[in-house]
Order: C-alpha cells, then sequence, then structure tokens
C-alpha cells in the first residue's frame, strides 16, 4: 500500500432479517489515507477547508472533538497492539459537508492488518468505536470473522443486544468489508465494498458531482429508510442513554 491518499469508490449495501425484512444499496465515495501524510492532489486537503478533506476533528475520540491518529494509536497500544502504520478509511468532507455512518481505522504490522477500529456515528450526534482484532492481534484474514458485543445504538428499529461479526478484506486494488449484525432471528447485513485507485483532483470533481448533497442524501436516506420500516410494521425502539466507554472490543 502507499501513503498517497486513494480513492475508495464503492457501494453499501444493507440487508434486515427478521419478521420485517428490508433491504437497500447506495453508491459512496471514500479514501484510505496516511493521517501522518499531507500529500495529495490539489483538490484534497488535510485540516483545512477543499472541495475533499479530512479532519482530525472529526475522527478519534468525541464526535466533534476528535484527536484523529493520536486517538487511535492511544487506542491501540492501550489495547497491546504494535502496529507500525495505521490507515484511515472514510468518507472525506465536500466542500465542508459530511456525515460519516462508520470510518475504519486499519492498522498493520508490516503487510499484515492486524485490527481495526470501527467508528461508528449515529444520527443522535453520539459515537461508540469497535476495536476489532484476533487474540495476541494476530494477522487478519479475509477468512477471519471478529465478533464484538453490541453495547451502542443505532437504528430504532433494532435492539441494543446481540453481537456484530466483522470481516476484513483488504486487498491492493479492493476494499471489502462486511458488518454482520445477528440478534436471534433478527439482524442487518451490511457491505461496504469498492476499488481502489490514486486519489486524482479530476476523481474528486466526479466525487463531488455525485456527493455533493450527500449528508442530505444520507439522512434522507436513513428517514426513508424507516418510514418504510414503520409502514412494514417494524417496532420503534427509544433511544437508550449510551455507553460510557468510548470504545469497546
Amino acid at each position: 500500500m502507499t501513503a498517497w491518499p486513494e480513492h475508495v469508490r464503492g457501494s453499501t449495501v444493507h440487508t434486515r432479517r427478521g419478521a420485517v425484512s428490508n433491504n437497500f444499496r447506495y453508491s459512496l465515495d471514500c479514501v484510505l489515507i496516511d493521517p501522518e501524510s499531507r500529500e495529495g492532489p490539489m483538490f484534497f486537503s488535510r485540516n483545512r477547508l477543499n472541495i475533499a478533506s479530512v479532519h482530525d476533528r472529526h475522527h478519534g475520540g468525541r464526535r466533534g472533538a476528535g484527536h484523529g491518529l493520536a486517538w487511535a494509536r492511544k487506542v491501540l497500544n492501550s489495547a497491546g497492539a504494535d502496529a507500525d502504520r495505521i490507515l484511515l478509511l472514510t468518507q472525506p468532507c465536500f466542500l465542508g459537508n459530511i456525515f460519516n455512518p462508520v470510518s475504519f481505522w486499519l492498522a498493520y504490522c508490516g503487510d499484515s492488518l492486524v485490527a481495526a477500529i470501527a467508528e461508528v456515528n449515529n444520527t443522535f450526534g453520539e459515537r461508540h468505536s469497535y476495536l476489532c482484532s484476533k487474540p495476541g492481534f494476530a494477522p487478519i484474514t479475509p477468512r477471519d470473522r471478529i465478533s464484538v458485543r453490541k453495547i451502542f445504538h443505532v437504528s430504532p428499529y433494532q435492539d441494543v443486544a446481540g453481537n456484530y461479526r466483522f470481516k476484513f478484506d483488504i486487498r491492493p486494488d479492493r476494499i471489502s468489508i462486511q458488518i454482520d449484525f445477528r440478534n436471534g432471528d433478527s439482524g442487518v447485513f451490511a457491505t461496504l465494498t469498492g476499488m481502489r485507485t490514486p486519489l486524482s483532483d479530476r476523481g474528486i470533481l466526479s466525487a463531488l458531482m455525485r456527493n455533493l448533497f450527500i449528508p442530505m442524501r444520507t439522512i434522507l436516506l436513513i428517514h426513508l429508510q424507516a418510514a418504510i420500516l414503520s409502514l412494514k410494521g417494524a417496532r420503534y425502539r427509544p433511544h437508550p442513554v449510551p455507553p460510557d466507554n468510548e470504545v469497546s472490543s
């Protein structure tokens, strides 16, 4: 992999299990960056406004007041992970606008992925992160399923119960991440997949046209899917108190 920012143009699919089924798919544009690097094309910036940008305050720690890479290193070091490189996979800001349901800190030892932090945001302005790893921080392969207990409220149509099973397939030319939430017979299966290419000004301008209203579109899609679930008879769960701990595993 390279320190040069990469463009991951892909899609996400959500499939709901249980008595009330539902599924949807939409496209998205992500960047894969080395947070320690400030290199990139003209229309991409770190920690300052541009057509596309990634800001430390949006990642790592309390939502809106993050500490970026320093936070990720602290979490990993506290857990005993010996990572020599950490990358961030996220949807960038486009002209300062952003809403990221989930971003991923990917921790490497040499060429091996040894841990991932799934940084989850909900529509209530809250955040919780899940540290995904194997015992002893052994290399994570595409065959592995990393299980963590769900303790953070995301959808009001799902209980805060059950487990997530993460699958990471990070290749030089493409990325595929699966999140399989199971709570008895109910749950949600979600994917994020896309091809990796060097981030370019042309690619950023094309992504801008697709994502100019992405935060508004994302919120509208969330509320649209909520309306569909309500019409199908799904039960609404009240918003619980968020967990005290910032990270769980």
